[in-house]
């Protein structure tokens, strides 16, 4: 028995996966059900959808995901609508606070913005709400929307020379919204426990008669991947398979090939170095993965925690080695897809949907399981019929853009990926395809397809005030 071995079975072991497989907590109180129920947010940053085990992943050890997976309801295609920018989080974590379309929504949301922002709406209806760890909208919208937190990251990038996920700048909450540079500071401590123990003290901690929101962005696996020791020595790096879909290099330009992201490694990539970058960016899934585990226990130690919704997402994927990228700045699944689960109270256990949905939904899903009126400015749709499978909720299609270079629209069946600024598309059948290896644009057979297609992207981007001509993108 190889080290590998016994280091993954030491880590589930000690995972809490074993003892609460039944639920959160065998022990603790039905909840009263003249209260509303309570939230407890997890967001990760930058998993892809293809990264959890019990879901689709038998190479990553992800115990306390899996637990959620059995205890809740799971969506295979979740999407985010892209980015007017190549830091990709704050698009898509705008939308998530506005519900608002990848154009209607402000980079920095702010009260002059007159969109009620998620959690600003559940604290004006008497829910405490907690935040902590990353935020990336602007101090002010934080202010608006949080009455309780600790260890606040409004920071950028994780550079190494600045600390990385080993020492984060953050800042002490502060009812008031002052959060001047001054105030900030370096504990030494890494960023997903720092992040986990404020929660886990405000789970530990809160008594309050009103019910909570508790949002809690982690900033893993996002790169600097600087996993502690013992998770990294689960994933030797010569013991990770390659994608399905490994190519040395982009096949060609797609307007975003000198971002950071992409200079991580040179080109082109080879198979040592996407499987370095496999293991670290799995290290840093498991690493957060445990300290899921820990807030679950946090939670399930509390008399309420039978009437609180846990949300497990991302804000966008990552490429890491598929198609030559190792960004998220294009339009392929592994960047536009993010695992959600959602359990709690009537939800279906252990269920699984694939209806099409949008990252950017969980807006009006936790007004309506909160018994909240959806402000008008929320441009997206409640999936909260899709978590017991009582009723519709998805979508026939989904949308996405990234800045004025690419387009995408996908069906169940199809994908059309749009390169305007170099006249290029690509057609995928995404049933017989998944990996998105087979252009089919040339194939005279689909060539139907390919018109539906592009008339419901033209659609989309009516419907989303998309300013971009497709035919005139310089125009």
């Amino acid at each position: 028995m190889n080290e590998l071995t016994l280091t993954r079975r030491r880590f589930l072991q000690t995972s809490a996966v074993a003892a609460a497989a039944a639920g959160f907590g065998a022990n603790a109180a039905h909840s009263q059900e003249s209260r509303k129920p309570n939230f407890l947010f997890l967001f990760t940053d930058d998993q892809t959808f293809r990264s959890i085990q019990a879901l689709n992943n038998p190479e990553v050890m992800t115990p306390n995901m899996d637990r959620l997976v059995g205890r809740g309801t799971s969506f295979s295609h979740c999407f985010i609508q892209g980015s007017l920018s190549g830091a990709v989080c704050v698009c898509s974590r705008s939308m998530l606070m506005t519900g608002r379309t990848l154009f209607r929504s402000p980079l920095s949301p702010s009260a002059a913005d007159g969109f009620p922002l998620w959690p600003q709406v559940f604290r004006d209806a008497g829910y405490s709400t907690f935040g902590t760890g990353k935020w990336h909208n602007g101090r002010e919208a934080y202010s608006l929307c949080f009455s309780h937190g600790a260890n606040i990251f409004f920071g950028g990038m994780h550079y190494m020379k600045t600390g990385g996920h080993a020492t984060p700048f953050v800042y002490d909450f502060d009812a008031d919204g002052n959060y001047p540079d001054e105030a900030r500071r370096q504990p030494e401590a890494f960023s997903t426990e720092l992040f986990a123990n404020s929660t886990i003290e405000f789970l530990n901690s809160y008594k309050d008669d009103s019910p909570f929101l508790a949002y809690v962005p982690f900033t893993a696996p996002h790169d600097p991947r600087m996993a502690p020791q013992e998770f990294e020595a689960m994933y030797p790096p010569d013991e990770i398979r390659l994608p399905a879909n490994f190519l040395p290099e982009h096949p060609f330009d797609n307007g975003e090939m000198r971002i950071r992201d992409e200079a991580l490694a040179a080109w082109p990539r080879t198979p040592d170095i996407v499987r370095e970058h496999r293991a670290a960016y799995y290290a840093m899934i498991s690493h957060a993965d445990h300290h899921v585990g820990r807030i679950l226990d946090a939670l399930a130690a509390r008399p309420d925690a039978d009437n609180t919704y846990v949300i497990f997402t991302s804000d966008n994927g990552l490429a890491v080695g598929e198609h030559g990228l190792l960004g998220k700045q294009n339009m392929y699944e592994h960047s536009m897809r993010v695992p959600l689960i959602i359990a709690g109270p009537g939800v279906g256990a252990g269920r699984r949907v694939d209806d099409l949905v949008h990252l950017h939904d969980l807006f009006p899903t936790t007004c309506d399981l909160a018994g909240l009126d959806t402000p008008d400015t929320v441009e997206s749709r409640s999936i909260a019929a899709l978590l017991n499978g009582t009723g519709n909720g998805g979508y026939e299609s989904v949308f996405g853009g990234y800045r004025n270079v690419q387009r995408m629209v996908r069906t169940q069946k199809h994908k059309l990926i749009r390169y305007p600024m170099i006249g290029r598309s690509q057609l995928f059948d995404m049933e017989a395809d998944p990996y998105e290896m087979n252009d089919l644009t040339a194939n005279a057979a689909h060539a139907s397809t390919l018109k539906e297609m592009n008339a419901e992207l033209a659609r989309w981007q009516r419907e989303t005030g998309d300013p971009l001509d497709l035919e005139n993108p310089l125009g």
